[in-house]
């Protein structure tokens, strides 16, 4: 039998659907499973035991033809639609599968919740809820990326570089997305004093659009490692990490794939639909600093979050 799983995008939304992807692999190791995917997630699953993936660009009339093209000539028996967006919902329609399962109740899915998703929930335990509606038992909370050994050796080249010992530094994301600046917490470098001051060593992590913010940070202490890495290599890093502290942002999401200790600052954003998988323990807001009481509604400024309180936080846990 062939079956179809659909998810396009964007980063922190695809890793958070690993753990369903590793549940239909496991359920469809002895048939041929498909992802398709867009460009920019294609290499995440390129070591991907028992998973082909087809790569269909996300915009434009030719890449819908294209993807329709393909999906009645590999004629799939069921597709499992984890994006569940108008433009998967037409290739569902015309991919001429018999099962066509879903997120919504309503055309073209033959199977899913009976309620329409309205962002009641974390998107993770929505994608459980189309799982088990078809039939599978829910995936657990643990997002998951295969690192390759090449992958390995390059993160250990890096590390060894700079003497870097397992468990002795962690990884900080000061930065966010440029069009949610209010995303940032402005705080970071006090939370990078404090913590070489108890003997760790701090690494800078993020994508070209926080060159500025890191190299500014670095000038005062830690190491810089703006754009270092691509997603499995910077979770292959965080494996070797102590902690990581993070905006609400697509690392955030890579470094949980690490299974190593995540706090996930959140302010403008709701932590209750996109927090990491596996973290929701470590998610820090402004409902639960001490200085929330000087907080009225409806001011949501990350900056009232103290350092030390994150510090409190981190020190529970027994990691400082």
């Amino acid at each position: 039998m062939k079956v179809l799983i659909l998810k396009l995008g964007a980063l922190g939304d695809v890793l958070m659907a690993t753990p369903l992807i590793q549940t239909l692999t496991a359920h469809y190791k002895i048939h041929e499973l498909w992802l398709l995917t867009s460009p920019p997630f294609a290499d995440l699953f390129t070591a991907w035991p028992d998973l082909r993936v087809h790569v269909v660009p996300r915009r434009g009339w030719r890449a819908n033809l294209a993807a329709v093209r393909w999906l009645r000539v590999q004629r799939f028996a069921r597709v499992y639609d984890l994006q569940s967006n108008d433009r998967t919902r037409y290739w569902c329609a015309l991919a001429g599968a018999r099962e066509r399962i879903g997120n919504h109740p309503y055309f073209p899915y033959t199977c899913h919740p009976a309620t329409r998703y309205t962002g009641q929930c974390h998107a993770f335990e929505r994608l459980n809820e189309v799982l088990v509606t078809a039939g599978h038992a829910p995936s657990a909370a643990k997002p998951w990326l295969p690192i390759t050994p090449e992958v390995s050796r390059e993160v250990a080249a890096w590390l060894a570089q700079r003497k870097l010992s397992a468990k002795n530094f962690v990884l900080l994301h000061a930065g966010a997305s440029a069009r949610h600046p209010a995303k940032r917490w402005p705080h970071y470098q006090a939370l990078g004093q404090a913590l070489v001051a108890r003997g760790l060593e701090v690494v800078w992590i993020g994508a070209a659009e926080d060159a500025d913010l890191n190299a500014t940070l670095a000038r005062t202490l830690g190491i810089d490692a703006t754009s270092c890495f691509g997603v499995t290599a910077l979770a292959a890093l965080a494996r070797h990490a102590r902690f990581a502290v993070t905006n609400d942002s697509a690392p955030m999401h890579i470094l949980a794939c690490a299974d190593i200790p995540v706090f996930g600052l959140f302010g403008p954003t709701d932590w209750r639909r996109t927090h990491a998988l596996g973290q929701r323990e470590r998610i820090i807001t402004l409902d639960d600093a001490p200085s929330r009481a000087e907080c009225p509604p409806p001011a949501r400024e990350l900056a009232r979050i103290t350092p030390a309180f994150v510090l409190e936080r981190i020190g529970a846990e027994g990691l400082l």
